[in-house]
Formats: C-alpha cells, sequence, structure tokens
C-alpha cells in the first residue's frame, strides 16, 4: 500500500520532492495543458467560427452587391444574433482545464503510470529494508520512465457535436470566396449603412475581367492589370465589370456589346453589369480611376467544309467518302444529309411513276477523337446497298458546326450513291425488281410479273432446283400481298428476302465457287498453252484471283457453320495437312504472274497446277484450340482453368473477411453475381473436369440468387460451408488432373508434379480452414495453393517443349513445313511460334498485312475507350497522350 503524503513527513520535503519529480515532465505536461485548451476552444467555439466563415465569404463575393439594402441589413442582423448565440454558448461551455487534469492525461499515456507513481510514498514495510529497497527500485524505475514522457497530440475532432459537417461547408464556403472572390468587395457594405461616408476617404473601386469562350482555349483579362489602350478579344468574349463605393460614383459607357446604346443613368451607374462582345468599339469606366480601352473584336469565321475524294466502294457495297473541314477554333460536329436527285433519275420501267416519300439519309460526319481540330481530313464510312437509292443519283451536303453554334455547308452536288454491284444477271434483275418495289408500292403487280417472267423457263436461267423454289415462293408471297396492298411490314418482309436471294444468286455457295474457280484456272492454263496475248493473259489472272477470294470466303463460311453447328468438331489439321493464310495464296499467284510475265510457261503452268490440287484439297479451319487437342495443351487449359477458380475462391474468402469487419459494404447485387461468376466456371476444358466442379458450380448459383452471408441452401449450410464445399471439389479436380499429368519421367514434369502436389496440400488446408470459418488462415492457404499451381503450369510448359525439340530432331519425323509441327502453329493472337512452341525475340510476331490490320484495330479500340467518360480521369489521360503520339 502506497499513500501520497504521509502524516509524519514534513509538508515542505514532500512539496520539494514532488517539484523535483515534475521537472522531468514540465514541458510534456506544458504542451499537453496546452493540447487541452485547443481542443476545448475548438469544441466550444466552432459554432462561431462557422458563421463569420459564411458571412465573410457572402461578402468577398459580393453577393451584398446583387440584392437591396434591406436585404442586407436583415442579413446582418441575423448574423449579429447568430454570432452573439454561438459566443454565448461558447463561453459557456469552455473550461479552462486544471494542471491536475493535463497532469492525469500525460501519466495515462505511458505504461505503468509512472508520474502517480513517482509521487506515492511507501505505506507499510517502511522499517524492512527489503521492502525499503525494493520500493527504492520501483521508485528510480518511475522515475526514469518520466524522460520519456511526450506530450499529448489533442483532439480536435468535433463530429459528434457536428453530425452534418456544417463547419467544413462554411470552410468551403470561405475557401471558395479565396479563389473566386475579392477583400475590396467586402469594403462594399460599409456604404450601406449610416456610416457610409468613410468610403469617402478612400474613393471608389472598380474589377473588370474579360472572359473568352471556353472553346477558344484563351485566358481570361484582368482589365485592372490592363494598362494598353487596345484590347483583343475574341467574339463573344463576357465582360463583368464591378463597381464599389457610393452609387453615382463610377459608370459604364461601352460600344461593345451591340446594345441600342440608349442606358438610363440607373443602367450606367449599375454596380454589377456584364454583356458581351458582339462588335469592336470602346469600353470605358468613367469616374475616379476609371480608365478606357479600344475593344478590337476577333470574328469568329464559320466552319468550311468540303469533299475531299471520290466514293470509294468495296465489293460489298462499303461506301468511303473522304472529306476535309477546317475552322478558326475546332469543329465540334458535322453531318452528311443525302437526298434524291430526282430530276438526274432515269425515269424509265419500273421508276415510271412517282418515288414515295421517304426521309433524308442523314449520317454523323466522325471527328477526330484527339488533336487539332481546326483543319482534319477524314472519311465517311457507310453501306447504302439495301437502301432504295442504291446507285441512282441522289444529292449530298456536308455541314459542319462549331462551338459556337455556327454552320458552314459544303455546296450541294449530284453523285450516284454507290452500292454493291450484281453481276450475275438473274441478281441484277432481281435486285432491279426489289428498287421498284421499294420506290412505290404500286409497283408491285409489275415487280410479279417481272419476276414471273424471268423464271419462265428456270432450267435455262437457275443453276440450281433450290434457287426456283426460292423465287416462286417470293413471288407468290408478292401476288398475295399486292391484292390487298401492301402494308409497310409486308413489303419490308418482301425487300429483305429479294436482298437475300439476290445475293445467293451472285454469291452462289461452295459449289458455285469452286466451279468458278475451276473455270478460271482452266481457262488460264489454256491461254498459257496457246500462248495468247499478255492482256488477255492479265485478264484470265485477275478472274482467278476473284475466284480465289470467293472461293475462299465461301470456304471460311462454310466452315464457320460448321463449327457452329458442330462445336465439338475437330478444327485442327492433321499430321500430314499443310496450313496456309490467304498471303500464301497471294503469293503463288504472284508467283505464278511473274513467270508468265517472264515467259516461263512451263514453270508458270506448273505452279498453277499445284496450286490447283492444293485449292481441291483445302479447308478452312476456325484456329487452334477449338476440338481435339494434345494432352500438354488439355494438361495446361485444365490447370489455367483450375487457377482461375482457385482465385475466385481466394477473392470470395478475402471479401467475406472483409464482410466480418466492415458489415453492410458490399451491394447484396455485387454479391449475387460474384456468386455466380465463382459458381459457374467458363467453359470446361475436359468432360471430367465438368463433373469434378459440379458441386462448386451449384453452391455458387445458389450464393447467386440473392442469399446473404450466412446462409446457405436452404438456410442450413452456413456461407464458410459453401466456399468450403468449392474448395474441397476443386481440390479432387486437381487430383485428377494431377494423375492423369503428361510428361512423367523428365526432370520438369518431376518439378511440376511436386509443384501440383504442393497445391493440393495447400488447399485441403484452406478447406479445413474455412470449415473452421478461420478466413485469414484460409486465404494463407489459397495463396499458397495460388503460387504452386503457377509453379506446376510452368514446369509442365518447359516439360512439353522439351519433348517438342526432342521429337523434332529424331530421324524419321516430318519436318516443320509439313504437319503441324510447332514451328507450324499459331497462338490466339494469330501469331506464328517458333521452333519450340514459344515466340523468341528474333521472330516476327505479325506478317504481312497483319500488322496494319493489327495496328488499326489497336487505335479504334483506344479511341473507343477514350470516348467513355465513365473511366477515370488517369486512365483517359492516358489513352489521349496515346492517340497524341500515334
Amino acid at each position: 500500500m502506497a499513500e501520497t503524503d504521509r502524516p509524519d513527513t514534513p509538508r515542505a520535503e514532500t512539496s520539494r520532492s514532488a517539484a523535483d519529480i515534475l521537472s522531468a515532465v514540465a514541458r510534456p505536461l506544458a504542451l499537453t495543458r496546452l493540447g487541452m485548451v485547443a481542443e476545448r476552444i475548438v469544441r466550444a467555439f466552432w459554432p462561431l467560427w462557422s458563421v463569420l466563415f459564411v458571412t465573410l465569404a457572402a461578402l468577398m463575393l459580393g453577393l451584398q452587391d446583387l440584392v437591396t439594402v434591406e436585404v442586407v441589413w436583415a442579413a446582418g442582423l441575423v448574423v449579429l444574433v447568430a454570432a452573439g448565440w454561438t459566443l454565448w454558448r461558447g463561453i459557456r461551455r469552455f473550461v479552462w482545464p486544471t494542471r491536475a487534469g493535463a497532469l492525469a492525461r500525460l501519466d495515462a499515456t505511458m505504461v505503468g503510470y509512472p508520474i502517480r507513481g513517482a509521487l506515492d510514498r511507501q505505506a507499510i514495510g517502511d522499517a524492512d529494508s527489503a521492502s525499503a529497497a525494493l520500493w527504492s527500485a520501483y521508485q528510480a524505475r518511475m522515475r526514469a520512465r518520466l524522460k520519456e514522457a511526450r506530450g499529448v497530440r489533442p483532439d480536435l475532432r468535433v463530429a459528434a457535436a457536428d453530425p452534418f459537417a456544417l463547419r467544413y461547408v462554411a470552410l468551403l464556403a470561405l475557401c471558395t470566396a479565396l479563389l473566386f472572390g475579392s477583400v475590396l468587395r467586402v469594403e462594399s457594405v460599409t456604404g450601406m449603412g449610416p456610416g457610409g461616408g468613410s468610403e469617402l476617404a478612400s474613393g471608389p473601386s472598380w474589377e473588370g475581367w474579360i472572359e473568352p469562350p471556353a472553346y477558344t482555349r484563351k485566358p481570361a483579362l484582368y482589365l485592372n492589370d490592363i494598362s494598353a489602350a487596345e484590347v483583343e478579344v475574341p467574339e463573344g468574349a463576357q465582360v463583368t465589370l464591378r463597381m464599389y463605393g457610393a452609387p453615382g460614383n463610377l459608370s459604364v459607357s461601352e460600344t461593345v456589346s451591340g446594345r441600342p446604346f440608349a442606358q438610363s443613368v440607373e443602367e450606367a451607374e449599375a454596380t454589377a453589369q456584364e454583356f458581351a462582345v458582339a462588335k469592336s468599339g470602346q469600353l470605358a469606366v468613367d469616374g475616379p480611376g476609371g480608365r478606357a480601352w479600344d475593344v478590337v473584336m476577333l470574328a469568329d469565321s464559320a466552319p468550311q467544309v468540303e469533299r475531299a475524294g471520290a466514293f470509294e466502294t468495296t465489293w460489298d457495297g462499303e461506301a468511303t467518302l473522304p472529306f476535309r473541314a477546317t475552322d478558326d477554333h475546332g469543329v465540334a460536329s458535322g453531318t452528311a444529309r443525302i437526298t434524291l436527285a430526282l430530276s438526274e433519275v432515269d425515269r424509265r420501267h419500273g421508276l415510271e411513276r412517282s418515288p414515295e416519300d421517304r426521309p433524308a439519309i442523314e449520317i454523323a460526319l466522325p471527328m477526330p477523337i484527339a488533336g487539332d481540330r481546326a483543319a482534319f481530313e477524314e472519311a465517311m464510312v457507310d453501306n447504302f446497298s439495301q437502301h432504295p437509292w442504291a446507285n441512282l443519283p441522289v444529292e449530298i451536303a456536308l455541314s459542319v458546326t462549331d462551338d459556337a453554334g455556327q454552320t458552314g455547308t459544303s455546296e450541294p452536288e449530284v453523285l450516284t450513291l454507290p452500292g454493291r454491284r450484281f453481276f450475275d444477271p438473274m441478281a441484277a434483275s432481281v435486285i432491279e425488281a426489289r428498287r421498284d418495289l421499294l420506290w412505290n408500292r404500286e409497283n408491285a403487280d409489275d415487280v410479279a410479273m417481272v419476276l414471273r417472267a424471268v423464271s419462265h423457263r428456270p432450267d435455262d436461267v437457275f443453276r440450281k432446283a433450290k434457287h426456283f423454289l426460292r423465287m416462286r415462293t417470293i413471288r407468290t408471297n408478292l401476288e398475295a400481298y399486292a391484292e390487298d396492298g401492301l402494308s409497310d411490314e409486308e413489303r419490308g418482309e418482301l425487300s429483305t428476302a429479294l436482298w437475300d436471294f439476290a445475293v445467293l444468286l451472285e454469291d452462289g455457295d461452295l459449289d458455285d465457287a469452286r466451279e468458278r474457280l475451276a473455270r478460271a484456272q482452266e481457262r488460264l492454263n489454256e491461254a498459257m498453252r496457246n500462248g495468247a496475248s499478255e492482256q488477255e493473259i492479265a485478264e484470265l489472272m485477275q478472274e482467278l484471283r476473284q475466284a480465289t477470294d470467293d472461293y475462299m470466303r465461301q470456304l471460311a463460311q462454310q466452315a464457320q457453320r460448321e463449327s457452329e453447328e458442330n462445336p465439338d468438331m475437330a478444327q485442327n489439321p492433321g499430321e500430314n495437312m499443310m496450313q496456309m493464310s490467304q498471303n500464301d495464296l497471294q503469293e503463288m499467284m504472284d508467283r505464278i504472274q511473274e513467270l508468265m510475265e517472264q515467259g516461263r510457261m512451263a514453270e508458270a503452268q506448273q505452279a498453277l497446277e499445284e496450286l490447283q490440287q492444293m485449292m481441291e484439297n483445302m479447308r478452312v479451319t476456325q484456329g487452334q484450340g477449338q476440338g481435339q487437342q494434345s494432352p500438354g495443351d488439355q494438361a495446361m487449359d485444365d490447370l489455367a482453368e483450375t487457377l482461375r477458380e482457385q482465385q475466385d475462391l481466394s477473392d470470395q474468402a478475402f471479401r467475406d473477411f472483409q464482410e466480418q469487419f466492415n458489415p453492410g459494404q458490399q451491394r447484396q447485387g455485387e454479391q449475387g453475381e460474384q456468386g455466380q461468376q465463382q459458381g459457374q466456371p467458363g467453359q470446361q476444358p475436359g468432360q471430367g473436369q465438368q463433373q469434378g466442379r459440379g458441386q462448386g458450380q451449384q453452391q455458387g448459383q445458389g450464393q447467386g440468387q440473392g442469399q446473404q452471408p450466412g446462409q446457405g441452401q436452404g438456410g442450413e449450410q452456413s456461407l464458410g460451408d459453401s466456399l468450403a464445399d468449392r474448395q474441397g471439389a476443386l481440390r479432387e479436380e486437381l487430383n485428377r488432373q494431377r494423375q492423369n499429368l503428361p510428361g512423367g519421367g523428365s526432370e520438369a514434369g518431376d518439378r511440376a508434379a511436386e509443384a501440383l502436389d504442393r497445391a493440393e496440400g495447400a488447399m485441403d488446408g484452406a478447406e479445413r480452414a474455412l470449415r473452421e470459418d478461420d478466413l485469414a488462415e484460409a486465404i494463407d492457404r489459397q495463396s499458397e495453393a495460388m503460387e504452386a499451381l503457377r509453379e506446376g503450369m510452368r514446369n509442365l510448359g518447359e516439360s512439353m517443349a522439351e519433348q517438342q525439340d526432342q521429337q523434332q530432331g529424331q530421324p524419321g519425323e516430318q519436318g516443320t513445313a509439313q504437319g503441324q509441327e510447332p514451328g507450324q502453329q499459331q497462338d490466339p493472337l494469330g501469331r506464328d511460334t517458333g521452333s519450340n512452341g514459344q515466340v523468341g525475340t528474333n521472330e516476327t510476331m505479325l506478317q504481312g498485312e497483319d500488322v496494319y490490320r493489327r495496328a488499326r484495330e489497336l487505335l479504334d479500340e483506344i479511341r473507343r475507350r477514350s470516348g467513355e467518360g465513365e473511366r477515370p480521369d488517369e486512365e483517359l489521360e492516358y489513352l489521349e497522350r496515346l492517340l497524341d503520339r500515334f
């Protein structure tokens, strides 16, 4: 037991001892007490400061100049009452901190309360030497600990007293006034009372600004700092003037706003004036300290636009029209308006009747996303093939608008609206019938008659019976609809059917394309044998190129249809099958043409026969990875999917861990979406993997359907158990993959098996931790599992590369020119892989025209993302830097 003052201890000695003890903490004690004073002042007087801040902000922003004197007096009275009440409230609540209180706060910040311990006195046992020695040691330790004392940091938070953060609102108002206001405006309030004559001693004052339109990107001008007599400003610049002092001492005269200058005296002497610069003229502030300027307005010219070339059309009718636009400050938007040039139309046959009214075609002109829009060239791209005006004369007018609202329009020009050309006679007649039907629905009977006439002898005009049957179906529907009058829906249905039928007749199917290709090859071969002229051979060579392109397109479309109908169909070439791209075929045809131009007809004929054989045996694949895979590729895909699901599980566990400490932070919709995504993995590499993960998928779906954390399916299973079940299913799947792992016997394969074994053990530990609701331990084990999975995948890749190198080095194996060796494979980005299946640093990443195609795709993607305003500002700035550079 200890006591502060023993009865037999002299008071003077005790006081001196206490003073000596507290001298070691004199400075921290003073700082602590000062901090307590600051705390109590802030908590007692923060309402007073808020009232003063709001009042000062209103005065600096000049709000008193925008209202009447009565309103200013009423507001002043309210401010005085509020300030008086907050001052009285603060004085009542403020209590000066005592020295004992500061000493107790400082003592509480140190371990063992050393100040109180050093001031204590031994109550009993002071006669015992051992007890006295122990007490002395305790006192020495406490006094030594006093040297570690530091002043206590004051707690200036008043959130509990100000739940609506009104103090921050007042501070924000003051900061805004400091940025956009002026201290000089405060003086104007003194002239609104009886003692307002004091401003006469200092004289009136004024302020003025000229703010150019934002789209000019020019800085604002502060008139008080402009000493030059002439000022150049853009058209539409906003002039703002503020006069301070007694009304009538200062006035404004101007001839730049374009208003009839018959202002009254009250308007000229108004304390706040704003107007826009509409023409050159004079601006003057009349009165003491006034100034005058000659304002020269820089006119904002209207934008201009013109066509920069003719229409360019692709084989499928996509039209490109280049244009050029200029403006002094930049073009904001543009539109192309296309109307039918009826006077230029050849009004014969189905066009004799007057056309039905159709709205003009309006297309937004593309604008540069980055860079200067003052002068640029772009191209309008669209496909008008299915429009009724396709291949007819139209009047095209381009118009652009700037930020000032001014519009510039090009001279209307009559051009032929491009569309797809049909060279097959039957297809061309069908398209003409479609055009007549869309021109005026009264042509329905004539169109039906034309269709019946051209299909009168089907054996002579149709290559296949199904074409005739399709024609007859369209004609029958047209005749049936025409009896009661065509509606818009019926005419739209017929026009779509006629278009699809014409495309089928023009392009044909794969058999038609193969027949045209064989015919073109045969004609070219015969021309070379008979010694045809160079011009004839060039024309036949161009025909061969077109037939080859058509055949390749039809082949690709057929392969795509087969892939969609049979997703599990193997698409990889066989072992003895070569892979060729479109560029390879073009190079072979270029070689044939070069040999013919050199007169080496025998070699050209032999090369043509090789090309013919290759085309006959060709089939198109939809890329690697669709269908059957090698065991190594299958294992890598399975492990990659396992790694993704393990990452999803770890993310969900971390979110649940956060939810324990911050409940309610995650929205219910996000929880459901996350659970569904985690519970429903994407495409499964193998059937066994799908079965092994079925349980985890069901759990994820249950969670995704709006269940709250802590509830399982049916309300009987906790979220931890759900995650544990999914973790267990994933561990079992990894065990299955590990048993079927290829590459056994090699050093890299053994390392891969060992890494996957560690991953399985970590997953088992994570499952146990989840069942025990130890989320922190589960997250650690899941992290170990993911790291082991990554290591196993790296080792498996090395093992596969070693096996490929060994296979290439074995005698009797086919070289990389045949079969599907690594050097002939392509990665998912379409790039040729190296000799060992890896993309080397000295190998071309993209070949031929793929370089330009890929560059264009990337640039379009960057432009698209930079136009999405909801993206973060940092990302948008990065995208803009990319566009400025490239």
